[in-house]
């Protein structure tokens, strides 16, 4: 986690189970929100890691002390190395506010509005080796309405991460969707059904 912590805060007002809390920024709304519902923080800072390796060699240390196996990434602006998306592999989802593969990296949500789309949305997808590239596992549509002030469309926006990411964590924590030979599979149809903004 590195931002304000709504989807934290969504996550854990689910009922969904949360371990640990690491953010590489101090201060943030997140640490303020683990701390309410008594979850352990830790905070890994690029100035104390300035080398990726460093940075996410620590943040693994971090992950296996807390003996932790799965990992939901959700404003963590920090580019994970091989060494750590491989040892996770399929355990490392990430939450983005686009409809990917549109609109990837940072500012997704300004993007899309300043390009005057009609439709955008939130994907949660496993994460890879590339930038918001890995295997989508679901995705919501969100309309951009034409009287939308960007305020409004990202509210928007945030609403849909608030309704889809806890249940994508139950699905991928309860085995009912996992990453197979770099494909999502699904448990039933009802599951591939939902994940894809149809139910």
């Amino acid at each position: 986690m590195g931002g304000t912590g709504t989807n934290l805060r969504a996550i854990l007002e689910s009922g969904f189970p949360v371990e640990l809390v690491v953010s590489h920024r101090a201060g943030v709304g997140a640490l303020d929100i683990a701390a309410q519902f008594q979850i352990p923080t830790r905070i890994v800072l690029k100035r104390d890691f300035p080398e990726r390796e460093a940075f996410d060699a620590e943040l693994r240390r971090q992950l296996a002390e807390h003996a932790i196996e799965r990992v939901a990434m959700a404003g963590f602006l920090r580019w994970l190395t091989p060494a750590t998306i491989q040892q996770f592999e399929g355990a490392i989802v990430n939450l983005h506010p686009s409809l990917l593969p549109a609109f990837p990296g940072l500012h997704a949500i300004e993007r899309a509005y300043e390009a005057g789309v009609l439709w955008s949305g939130v994907s949660v997808h496993f994460v890879d080796e590339g930038q918001d590239t890995g295997p989508v596992v679901a995705q919501i549509p969100v309309p951009r309405l034409p009287q939308d002030s960007l305020d409004e469309f990202r509210t928007r926006i945030h609403a849909a991460e608030h309704r889809l990411y806890p249940r994508v964590l139950r699905a991928v924590d309860g085995g009912e969707t996992a990453l197979y030979n770099g494909q999502v599979v699904y448990h039933t149809k009802e599951d591939a059904a939902w994940m894809h903004g149809r139910s």
